[in-house]
């Protein structure tokens, strides 16, 4: 006897996501670089995010989940901003003061205020998440070598002195960079943020 053909409806495919990704994680971004990782419970995260309890685990499965993609679209965001800096610069001199003066825009205002994900958490998370630290470690050390890169390039072809230290000034530079976050977590001008570029710009004459 043929089977009788079943009378369930056919199963829907899964629902879509019904909130803006990306509007989510810079909530995210928010109120992780305002408060630490650790420090940032689980409703305020929602709240920021503008998300239900659910949809959060359903998209990131955990608080962990919604910090490692905040971190992934917040270096991606200021590699993209930085690459289309960089395309205009003519020589290594001005790759330098492309990058410096993008993190000295960073650290005034608004911004400036908020501080810096990445300083944030390799602080808050030095000691308790040593893979978060680790990771956090290698984007500090991929800026240090975009420095290192723009300083030797600068120097093949001229705009920055041949006799200067490359990889100590990169150092250097990059401890600027990371203290004008710092720094812009107290409120600071535009004004003081540029003369800061313009005071270690000439160290490359």
């Amino acid at each position: 006897m043929p089977s009788r053909p079943s009378s369930a409806p056919a199963r829907s495919p899964g629902r879509p996501r019904e909130f803006d990704t990306g509007a989510a994680l810079d909530g995210a971004i928010r109120i992780f670089t305002r408060n630490g990782y650790h420090a940032t419970s689980l409703s305020e995260l929602t709240a920021a995010m503008n998300i239900a309890e659910g949809s959060l685990y359903k998209a990131f499965t955990n608080k962990r989940g919604v910090f490692d993609a905040a971190l992934d679209r917040y270096i991606q965001l200021r590699i993209d901003r930085l690459a289309d800096g960089l395309a205009k610069a003519r020589n290594g001199h001005e790759k330098v003061a492309t990058i410096l003066s993008l993190y000295a825009d960073y650290s005034q205002g608004e911004d400036g205020l908020l501080g810096c994900l990445v300083v944030g958490s390799a602080v808050d998370l030095a000691s308790s998440e040593p893979d978060l630290a680790a990771r956090l470690k290698a984007v500090l050390a991929s800026h240090e070598k975009r420095l290192l890169e723009s300083l030797e390039e600068g120097q093949a072809d001229g705009s920055v002195a041949s006799d200067i230290d490359a990889g100590a000034t990169a150092r250097l530079l990059l401890c600027l960079m990371q203290g004008m976050r710092v720094l812009g977590k107290t409120g600071r001008s535009r004004a003081e943020m540029a003369s800061l570029v313009s005071e270690a710009l000439r160290l490359l004459d």
